[in-house]
């Protein structure tokens, strides 16, 4: 793999061009890997690199129905924060938040990480309460955040209305180091880095079932030919029921549509990311522009990347109220992502009733954040196919002993 730098563009440039090779191999499978990862997302492809990079198991294959990056990593609004109230999640977020501050030397490929700073909007006395609280639990956890007041949000956005009708602006639980990235261009890090390992990112290859044995897993068979494997990580998603109902057993989590949108390119006039949980909008502006806003989830099980008017209705009238200013937009673009939601609103990275087989899900609308933590914790699972620290409470056991982490409860909403 050619090293991206300066003087490659320019050596480049001296030859029209013509020498840059491609950012990832596509070959075809092999009869058999060490470990297969089903998801070329990127929970699944940081899974992959950190196997590599943290335990040396290179002999890897990415497999993936459609293109990479194609589900929910390529279909989000690209926020990074990790401001939680119970500590498991606090751990693993705030982990992912300091790999993404130094992902792009480490992959060699400009992410665009921009931590420029994240608000939580306070909009009710309880959310106050809760806030103050969180900052804290953030405190004893080593996670950087403050509380402000109303002068200080209008300080940070200035086309913020704090005087609402409905909803005035209390304050704001503040991350300086928050912010966003490129979400394309996480994926097609990982992947390049990958590839550079010499591990196979096999697109266009669905899975069509899982073939066991004694007990543990032998392989996968796909759209491909079948494929055997020592251990299998299954990181799709949405679609984890699916993958898992093939390999013989339930998980405790729903699908349904989370969508978002992006309005006209505008003139720059914010430049940090506002959350508001009370009437369930946020908004970032991007590089090109845009206004990214986002909002909740549908409101019932489904598989489309469409998602509803009624969504879109109740999340830009709300943020209006808040951002006057914006009013007049139109919106250039709209699109959905398939979520899997789990009763405590946190992910699962665990091991199976299946052996050798072992599941990332449940990230439901927060999923892009956690990406290198994720997958850090996840190349840690399989390759000692146990957790470890940051792993521990994010079993499936947790359900039935009735360990919840209840981000939900905590924070009010899950992102």
């Amino acid at each position: 793999m050619k090293r991206y730098s300066v003087f490659a563009v320019a050596r480049e440039a001296m030859n029209w061009h013509t020498g840059w090779e491609r950012a990832w191999r596509s070959p075809e499978p092999r009869r058999r890997y060490d470990v297969i990862v089903v998801g070329a997302g990127g929970h699944g492809l940081a899974t992959a690199y950190y196997l590599g990079r943290n335990f040396g198991i290179t002999n890897v294959a990415v497999v993936e129905k459609g293109w990479l990056g194609g589900g929910n990593t390529g279909r989000n609004t690209t926020i990074i924060r990790s401001n939680y109230l119970q500590d498991p999640s606090a751990a693993l977020y705030e982990k992912a938040r300091s790999l993404y501050e130094g992902l792009s030397q480490d992959l060699n490929y400009n992410v665009m990480f921009s931590p420029r700073g994240l608000l939580m909007l306070a909009q009710t006395e309880h959310e106050v309460r809760g806030y103050k609280r969180t900052v804290n639990a953030n405190l004893l956890q080593g996670v950087e955040t403050r509380w402000i007041g109303p002068g200080e949000v209008k300080a940070l956005v200035p086309i913020i209305n704090i005087d609402g009708p409905r909803y005035p602006i209390l304050g704001a639980l503040y991350q300086e180091r928050g912010g966003t990235a490129r979400h394309d261009a996480v994926a097609w890090g990982y992947a390049r880095a990958c590839s550079a390992m010499g591990m196979d990112i096999l697109q266009n290859c669905e899975v069509t079932a899982v073939r066991q044995a004694n007990g543990a897993v032998q392989g996968i068979d796909t759209s491909k030919g079948p494929i055997d494997c020592g251990k299998l990580a299954i990181v799709v998603a949405g679609h984890s029921s699916v993958l898992a109902e093939m390999a013989g057993f339930r998980l405790p989590i729903e699908s349904m549509a989370l969508q978002a949108l992006v309005s006209e390119p505008i003139k720059p006039c914010i430049d940090v990311v506002v959350m508001a949980n009370t009437v369930h909008g946020y908004i970032s502006q991007s590089d090109k522009g845009e206004l990214v806003i986002g909002g909740g989830t549908d409101g019932f099980v489904n598989y489309t990347q469409r998602g509803s008017w009624q969504h879109i209705e109740e999340t830009v009238r709300a943020l209006i109220e808040t951002f006057p200013v914006i009013s007049r937009l139109k919106m250039l673009r709209q699109w959905g992502g398939i979520v899997d939601m789990t009763g405590d609103r946190s992910p699962i990275l665990s091991k199976t009733p299946l052996g050798n087989c072992f599941v990332n899900c449940g990230w439901g609308t927060g999923g892009f954040k956690a990406i290198p933590g994720s997958g850090w914790a996840m190349a840690e699972l399989v390759a000692k196919g146990e957790p470890g620290p940051l792993a521990a409470d994010f079993g499936l056991d947790r359900f039935r002993e009735g360990r919840f982490i209840d981000e939900s409860v905590a924070a009010g909403v899950a992102h």
